[in-house]
């Protein structure tokens, strides 16, 4: 039988943190949950005993409610202590948002990647302009591509700032946080250098949004990699991740924590898999990413949907256009088609 997404899962902490709260899930490593605006209503954040302060790992949307949050956990008995340091995973506004105010507020450094810097940088200062003539060309037209009008306005708006100074993270590096070795481990795909964390003597994987419990994480190629193939990368970062003992416990950053690392990566190579497959039947007739939207994506998206799941379509094209699977062209309009190889 085809493996199903909850195969092998384990949650072992049904309960969830309240607001402002926080659950003890693996020897001074704490879960803190924020909200979030969207049909993903939550992401999780995470807090390490730092000899007698805390690391944070990632810090929610820029956002007044989480604000108060932070604000509320920093005044009461628990988050009295000193922030040491702050890491953060990955670009996306749900975990730097409020890096830069609340460094500001600890006065502490925050780690990164170079990689996710620059986006970030790029992201926060680019005009909106050149992200539309790339959807345009991928065949987005009318009421979905003027619903791109002020799409990227979001990022500025969700994230208080990118911090022009701060400490590189680095594939293999290990980090002292407290008691423990914190291991790097650089997943790809879901975004250009997306930090993790292992602690070989806790068994625990701090996955970010590089591995999920419930949902398949995000591969989009976008405007600032065009010819990138990002389905790749986050296939063979499966790999990499494998590698890790089965026992592991992954705290992701959606969804509750859990356990069975290896039946879950199985499941999430088997469903690009599945979607690559879909697209390739769908291109013996020329189809530009638009048109895949439609075949990957049946229910009606909002406009804030709409650019996800056009990056996501481009992404699985773009793979199968470098491995030779389908072919491209481009019409009078700038239009970009995919077809099968071989096809009549």
């Amino acid at each position: 039988m085809p493996l199903q997404a909850s195969d092998g899962i384990v949650c072992p902490f049904p309960a969830l943190p309240a607001p402002a709260a926080t659950i003890e899930v693996a020897p001074g490593v704490f879960w803190l949950r924020m909200p979030l605006p969207f049909a993903l209503n939550h992401i999780n954040l995470w807090l390490i005993e730092d000899g007698d302060g805390w690391c944070i790992v990632d810090t929610g949307l820029n956002s007044q409610p989480i604000r108060d949050l932070w604000l509320a956990l920093r005044a009461g008995p628990m988050l009295g202590r000193p922030v040491t340091r702050i890491i953060v995973t990955h670009y996306h506004p749900d975990h730097i948002g409020l890096a830069a105010w609340l460094a500001g507020q600890a006065d502490c450094g925050i780690w990164m990647t170079a990689g996710e810097h620059r986006v970030a940088a790029r992201l926060f200062s680019e005009d909106n302009q050149v992200r539309t003539d790339f959807f345009r060309r991928h065949g987005l037209a009318g009421e979905h591509l003027a619903g791109m009008a002020n799409w990227g306005a979001s990022y500025r708006r969700n994230v208080a700032g990118v911090p022009p100074d701060f400490n590189v993270l680095q594939d293999g590096q290990v980090l002292r946080i407290g008691a423990h070795d914190w291991q790097v481990i650089v997943g790809r795909g879901h975004s250009p250098e997306h930090a993790t964390l292992h602690c070989s003597a806790l068994d625990v994987l701090l996955a970010g949004d590089q591995i999920l419990p419930a949902i398949t994480p995000h591969i989009s190629v976008w405007h600032l990699d065009p010819e990138g193939d990002p389905v790749r990368l986050f296939l063979a970062s499966l790999d990499r991740f494998g590698e890790l003992p089965a026992q592991t416990l992954v705290l992701p950053a959606h969804g509750t924590p859990f356990t069975g690392l290896h039946p879950r990566l199985a499941f999430l190579a088997r469903h690009h898999a599945l979607r690559l497959q879909e697209v390739l039947d769908a291109c013996r007739e020329p189809r530009c990413a638009a048109d895949i939207m439609q075949v990957l994506f049946s229910r009606r998206l909002d406009s804030q949907q709409i650019p996800f799941a056009m990056g996501e379509s481009i992404a699985h094209l773009n793979h199968l256009y470098h491995k030779g699977e389908l072919v491209r062209s481009s019409d009078a309009a700038g239009i970009l088609r995919f077809q099968r190889s071989g096809a009549p």
